[in-house]
């Protein structure tokens, strides 16, 4: 096996683990409140990151006072909000609808940084905005159908918003920050973010399953653990445009995991939604690829 579909493997395998999340989170929200998953997860997570960072050498450099409020932030927004928002919105709405809107994450993140950072948006995004939104808007008004729920698909798309912050802000980070060491930190700010609500929600966990506990286990092991190793494992052997595209295979995989693992049904609206947020990301990705072509020959 050549390197290169080494890389692939890999990458396919973290985005599997990415659209896994979805429905881990669907078991979390049956009985879990979702700040107190949130802490745990990071609480099973940030020991395995020290122990990486351990064994592979790693050290986290010196911050300045902006930085350290990027890096809280990030943890707020991108690791905390995300988790809790996912679980809440999950408690109102179906796998299936959540994994298409989390699809749209790739689009999402490009146009906060257009409304943020004022660059000029290019016909390509501007058409990847609309497929996507076509694609959660299929899902999105439905409130009586497949389990689903406007005001869940609603928390899960601020999940997605989330998300895409994170990524934005960790384009302001003035000190560069190896990988592993990002994750660490936010593994371990996360935990403390998370843990100051969770205690108030305490009293109210009453009847938590196994299968949540199980869940919670998992997302911390295998999406946020074993998905960073096989996603940067993966990309170091890969161009950054084919890794992009890659993330295509998030919404698929949590659709038919949720068919699969929580026998959710998927009508014609999810198939439709995957395949207009599906066409916005490879669009995406292919448009960026041709740019980076006519800039290198240049």
């Amino acid at each position: 096996m050549s390197r290169q579909v080494q890389g692939y493997v890999y990458l396919a395998l973290a985005m599997l683990t990415v659209g896994s999340t979805v429905v881990a989170s669907k078991l979390i929200a049956s009985s879990l409140p979702p700040f107190s998953a949130t802490a745990l997860r990071f609480a099973i997570a940030f020991p395995v990151f020290l122990l990486l960072m351990w064994a592979t050498g790693a050290r986290l450099p010196r911050f300045s006072r902006h930085d350290r409020l990027i890096l809280v932030i990030q943890a707020g927004a991108g690791s905390v909000g995300y988790t809790t928002l996912l679980i809440s919105g999950l408690t109102l709405t179906s796998a299936a609808d959540a994994g298409v809107i989390i699809g749209t994450l790739p689009v999402v993140s490009a146009a906060i940084s257009i409304l943020l950072l004022r660059e000029r948006p290019q016909r390509a995004l501007l058409l990847a905005v609309a497929l996507a939104t076509s694609g959660v808007l299929s899902i999105a008004f439905r409130p009586d159908a497949a389990g689903g729920s406007l005001a869940g698909n609603a928390l899960i798309f601020c999940a997605v918003v989330c998300e895409g912050l994170f990524i934005l802000l960790n384009k302001r980070l003035k000190t560069e920050i190896a990988s592993l060491a990002l994750s660490t930190l936010m593994a371990g700010i996360g935990f403390i973010v998370a843990a100051i609500p969770a205690v108030f929600e305490v009293p109210f966990a009453d009847g938590i399953s196994a299968s949540a506990v199980a869940a919670v286990v998992y997302y911390a092991l295998v999406p946020t653990v074993g998905g960073f190793l096989l996603w940067y494992a993966g990309a170091e052997r890969v161009s950054g445009t084919e890794a992009a595209l890659f993330t295509a295979l998030a919404p698929v995989s949590a659709v038919m995991l949720a068919f699969i693992i929580l026998g959710e049904p998927v009508g014609l609206s999810q198939i439709a939604g995957i395949a207009c947020v599906l066409a916005a990301v490879l669009g995406l990705a292919f448009a960026e690829s041709r740019r980076m072509k006519l800039a290198g020959g240049r």
